[in-house]
């Protein structure tokens, strides 16, 4: 299995890169988000979970995505948690089936922040967007598609977001092997790392 970290600020396109991956290599390619391995919060009311720092580092269960990537690497299947976004908690009832693949992609802003990740990756990708661009793109995705309002996006965005972003995930960028700029809008990018793809699933049948 060869493991590949996508990583990038929000908004950056590191999605819409994955995703196309995906729609290219079809059944060869697993997808692992760290954003389902939000921290379980049972114990905090609705309006204590949406005080809470979701950019930080300690949000998530980094230690069972870990595991899940072992176990995935080992040949076994995971249950992937989901994160529920308009309860800010994980699904008690949702999960999604991972099976192990020739390729196996982590996506996700803080990945390459924690060093016991970044030894489970054969290549590191940080897709680079202007700010400008990645703060609108999260505007029209959280009110169009988590029904939030522009005053709270905007509020989350200086509150943590950004802080977090200056702190941890720009500083990450140094552990990449390779910078794309605009993700999923870079089609010279995608074509060429496509073909890396290709011939890597050619020469492991």
């Amino acid at each position: 299995m060869f493991v590949i970290g996508i990583a990038g600020g929000t908004g950056s396109g590191k999605t819409t890169f994955t995703t196309t991956l995906v729609e290219r290599f079809k059944d060869d390619v697993t997808v692992i988000h760290h954003d389902n391995y939000y921290n379980i919060l049972d114990h905090l009311t609705f309006e204590e979970r949406c005080q809470v720092n979701y950019d930080h580092p300690a949000s998530f269960d980094t230690k069972l995505m870990i595991e899940h990537i072992k176990m995935l690497k080992s040949g076994e299947c995971v249950s992937e948690p989901v994160y529920d976004y308009t309860i800010h908690n994980r699904s008690k009832t949702e999960t999604i089936l991972l099976k192990p693949s020739k390729i196996l992609i982590i996506e996700g802003i803080l990945i390459f922040e924690n060093k016991e990740l970044l030894d489970l990756m054969d290549m590191k990708i940080f897709v680079d967007t202007d700010a400008d661009v990645r703060l609108g793109r999260r505007i029209r995705r959280d009110t169009q598609e988590r029904g939030r309002t522009i005053d709270s996006v905007l509020g989350q965005y200086a509150a943590t977001v950004k802080p977090m972003h200056e702190k941890y995930v720009e500083p990450s960028k140094k552990n990449a092997d390779i910078v794309i700029l605009e993700g999923g809008k870079n089609k010279v990018a995608l074509d060429l790392f496509s073909g890396y793809i290709r011939e890597y699933i050619k020469d492991n049948p």
